[in-house]
Parts: structure tokens; C-alpha cells; sequence
């Protein structure tokens, strides 16, 4: 049962993501890469795409503490916690990169935030291999679309590219760790579900 202080501190996390500076505690993937020379076209490309990245990220922070809330097992909670630092991290990482390229981060990310929490939040109450199955899929699929960006990132953009490379690696240890947690693999129209929803994020947050 959720008590006031615990919704207070969960209140606070939404806050700071939306509107504070995230913080890495690892080293930026790119700090040791070197800047390559992009025309306005590439710059402008990279920095939607990363935009989109981070607004991923948003959504990230919003389904975990929204899953940490509602998960039964301590164990699965601490576990989430855990991956929801990591996220952050994408957070910082993403966010500055985007202001690097001369980008803006989407003006629509407390909408994304506020569905995403309320997402997590339901997954966690059907019970945790459900939730973990969810958080599964959920990092799979962004698995597929942080693969597809380094399709479509300028081969010059270096420093977006090893951003996007040690997210994925990231993002699929958690899918790994969900499965190993317990984690149910979801019914066909609830992985469909979230293929179109991600599409729509997507789709918005690069240019909006």
C-alpha cells in the first residue's frame, strides 16, 4: 500500500526529470570521442534524433517509478530502482548531447512522463511477472529503435553514435535482467499495443 511520503518522493523524481539537469555517475559514452565537422542538415537530424532518445528516457524514468510503486516483491522494486539510475544517466547523456547539436528538448515530455507513470503504475498492479514482462518488451523495443538510429545517425556523428551504442547495450541488459527476474512474455496486442504508442512518440518528439 502506497503511504504519503513514498507518492511525495515519486512526486519529486517527475519533477527533477522534467525539469532539472540529470547527472551520470559514469563517464559520457562520448567524452574520449572527438567532435566531427556536420552541416546544418546533419546537425539538425542528429539532434531529433537524440531529442527522440531522450524523450524515450523520460518515459523510461516514468514506467520504472511507476512499476517501483506498484511491484510487490522487494526484490523486483530494488531492481527497478537500480535500472531507473541507469536511466537517468541516458537522461544526462542524451539532454546534452541534444544542446550540443543546437537541438531543444520536446516540449511534449510531460505528456509522455504523465503516460508513461500511469502505464507503469497499472503494469505493476496486474502482479510482478507481468510487470517485469512489460519492462521486458519495453527495453526491446527501444533496443530495436536505438539499433535503428545508428542506421539512420550520420556515419560523421560520432559522439551521438557511441551515446546510442552504450544505451543499447544498457537497455538490453534490462530486458535480460526482467526475463531472469521472472518476467511473463506478453499476449501478441499488448506487444502491438506498444509498437503503435512508440511510433506516435516517436513521430512527435522529432519534431516537436
Amino acid at each position: 500500500m502506497l503511504n504519503l511520503d513514498r507518492i511525495i518522493i515519486e512526486f519529486d523524481k517527475g519533477l527533477r526529470t522534467l525539469f532539472s539537469d540529470a547527472h551520470s555517475v559514469r563517464p559520457h559514452p562520448d567524452a574520449e570521442v572527438l567532435e566531427s565537422p556536420l552541416d546544418e542538415k546533419e546537425k539538425k537530424h542528429s539532434a531529433a534524433l537524440m531529442r527522440v532518445n531522450h524523450s524515450g528516457e523520460v518515459c523510461a524514468q516514468a514506467l520504472y517509478q511507476g512499476q517501483a510503486l506498484t511491484a510487490k516483491d522487494p526484490v523486483v522494486q530494488k531492481k527497478l530502482q537500480q535500472a531507473a539510475l541507469e536511466e537517468t544517466e541516458h537522461l544526462a547523456w542524451t539532454a546534452h548531447r541534444v544542446h550540443e547539436l543546437g537541438g531543444h528538448l520536446s516540449a511534449l515530455n510531460p505528456l509522455w512522463y504523465t503516460g508513461s507513470l500511469l502505464m507503469g503504475a497499472f503494469a505493476g498492479f496486474l502482479g510482478d511477472k507481468w510487470n517485469l514482462g512489460f519492462l521486458s518488451e519495453t527495453e526491446q523495443q527501444v533496443g530495436s529503435h536505438l539499433q535503428s538510429h545508428l542506421e539512420r545517425l550520420p556515419v560523421e556523428d560520432g559522439k551521438s553514435r557511441a551515446i546510442v551504442e552504450k544505451m543499447h547495450e544498457d537497455e538490453i541488459g534490462h530486458a535480460e535482467m526482467a526475463m531472469a527476474l521472472g518476467g511473463a512474455v506478453l499476449p501478441m496486442p499488448a506487444k502491438m499495443i506498444m509498437k503503435v504508442n512508440g511510433k506516435i512518440m516517436t513521430s512527435l518528439a522529432y519534431r516537436i
